[in-house]
């Protein structure tokens, strides 16, 4: 079992920047790859970035050159620095971390909200 919260989020003016925190706690040896993803009321939630054990990381096209997630899987800590935000980046982001063995776990989520 791993065990998410995210920390960070909260209200930002576009432009502006905000960093995403989150902990894992738990079975954290078995995490394979820990990433962000959001969810807007009314649609599917969709990853932002993900880093994989290596320390490789992928992003959406809409976070690229904006967005960058960092951590360290072995020690369940990651991140996402959020730059240049836009009104449409407002979402509750997740935090989301996969095992060896295929289970996904999620956190609670925090509110990111851009006002323009």
């Amino acid at each position: 079992q791993v065990q998410l919260v995210e920390s960070g989020g909260g209200l930002v003016q576009a432009g502006g920047s905000v960093t995403l925190s989150c902990a894992a706690f738990g079975s954290v040896a078995d995490i394979d790859t820990m990433g962000w993803y959001r969810w807007v009321p009314g649609t599917q939630r969709e990853e932002v970035a993900s880093i994989s054990d290596g320390g490789m990381a992928s992003y959406e096209d809409f976070a690229k050159g904006r967005f960058t997630i960092s951590g360290s899987n072995a020690k369940g800590e990651v991140y996402l620095q959020m730059n240049i935000l836009k009104p449409e980046d407002t979402a509750v982001y997740f935090c989301g971390a996969r095992t060896y063995d295929g289970l996904y776990y999620w956190g609670g989520g925090t509110q990111v909200t851009v006002s323009s």
